[in-house]
């Protein structure tokens, strides 16, 4: 038997990186996958990949993570395709770099937009039908929410994502009188093409590498890999907690040039 057989999962921001990585492993461990991203065609692509390894994944129309109309209508697809839900995984999120100094409102608000939002639209709209199930809510965080960084500006994004691991562990608590299990993966440098675009732009930034224990920057599969043990039943004893896959980075002490 698979670890997520029948299982209906919610994955938010599907077309490529993470998101993709966690269609096509949740569907390999035989869940019932509802995506959905912005970037429709992209999301497609993956539903067709999905379908080539023999999966089931169902992708309605683009979704806004940030607009609660787009959520409600996405998951009452998901109920209506398979009869509930059991399993959100609130993947969807945005970086934007820069320092206090030079990092506007602006973009703090579009932050906690992309990375919030995309709990505080979707686990309500999937709220009911996670209570039926005893289901589980997993968010997907940084390490930017539990550490400062030397190589990276960021102010907005460990404010968004420190707020997020808050938000996991007080879901938890809600959850916990309904048996839904609620908690958070907290992915370090991770080779996807936003992260190309973002905390690893800088060719220097690659040299941080040689800190991470396994001599490798993370890959989406490392990330969805926990994930997936986390919303199967063999993690039915853990809930608020927020789980780090970064490689042993943030468990040594870096280099002069880290």
């Amino acid at each position: 038997m698979k670890r997520l057989d029948g299982k209906v999962a919610l994955i938010s921001g599907t077309a490529r990186g993470q998101g993709r990585a966690a269609a096509l492993r949740f569907t390999a461990e035989g869940a019932l996958v509802v995506g959905g991203d912005l970037m429709h065609e992209e999301a497609l692509r993956t539903q067709r990949l999905v379908a080539r390894e023999g999966g089931t994944i169902l992708t309605p129309g683009p979704l806004d993570v940030t607009d609660e109309d787009s959520v409600r209508s996405w998951t009452e697809d998901a109920v209506d395709a398979f009869g509930g839900v059991d399993v959100v995984c609130a993947n969807a999120g945005a970086v934007r770099l820069g320092a206090i100094g030079s990092q506007s409102s602006v973009d703090l608000g579009f932050l906690v937009r992309a990375e919030l939002d995309s709990v505080w639209l979707t686990v309500p709209a999937a709220w009911p039908h996670l209570v039926r199930s005893r289901g589980c809510v997993l968010t997907i965080g940084s390490t930017a929410g539990l550490n400062a960084s030397l190589t990276n500006p960021r102010t907005a994004h460990p404010a968004a994502n420190g707020a997020l691991i808050a938000v996991t562990r007080q879901l938890a608590a809600e959850g916990a009188p309904h048996g839904v299990r609620v908690n958070c993966v907290n992915p370090g440098r991770i080779d996807t093409d936003g992260s190309r675009a973002t905390l690893l732009a800088d060719d220097q930034m690659r040299g941080v590498v040689r800190h991470a224990l396994p001599g490798r920057l993370g890959a989406p599969v490392d990330v969805m890999d926990a994930a997936v043990f986390l919303t199967s039943d063999e993690a039915a004893h853990i809930t608020g907690a927020h789980h780090v896959v970064d490689g042993g980075w943030s468990a040594v002490l870096p280099g002069a040039t880290a």
